[in-house]
């Protein structure tokens, strides 16, 4: 998992081309190297977007409003969650739990931890990113 996780931060994502390397220098096989990359939802295996919007689908956002947010960001953006713009200018995402529970529905907007999402509040941010 280390890694991984290195390789992503200095590439952006895991390459399915990397695989073999990786499964080579860890003395471990090529399945058990994509079982990891495409169980974990932090792993990606194309390069995101400039923009990342990630949204929180854990369960006490669901209770708090989160699938409403989550089509708005959907319309908004013309994209359905995992997808990235065609310019490569954003990318949305599904995030399982941010921690910040009891202020939901959250989001992470390039690594920015935002909370309490309403409609308004997400038309700006997403404004922001176009």
């Amino acid at each position: 998992m280390p890694l991984l996780h290195a390789l992503q931060e200095e590439f952006g994502y895991i390459d399915d081309l990397m695989v073999p390397a990786i499964a080579s220098a860890l003395n471990i096989s090529r399945a058990d190297v994509h079982g990891v990359v495409t169980f974990y939802h932090d792993f990606r295996r194309q390069p995101a977007g400039r923009h990342r919007v990630q949204l929180c689908r854990a369960e006490a956002c669901q209770a708090r409003g989160a699938a409403a947010i989550e089509r708005l960001a959907s319309e908004r953006l013309d994209l359905r969650m995992g997808e990235t713009s065609a310019d490569g200018r954003v990318t949305l995402d599904a995030v399982y739990c941010l921690g910040l529970c009891a202020t939901g529905p959250n989001a992470m907007i390039d690594d920015v931890p935002v909370s309490r999402l309403d409609p308004t509040t997400l038309d700006r941010l997403l404004g922001d990113l176009r």
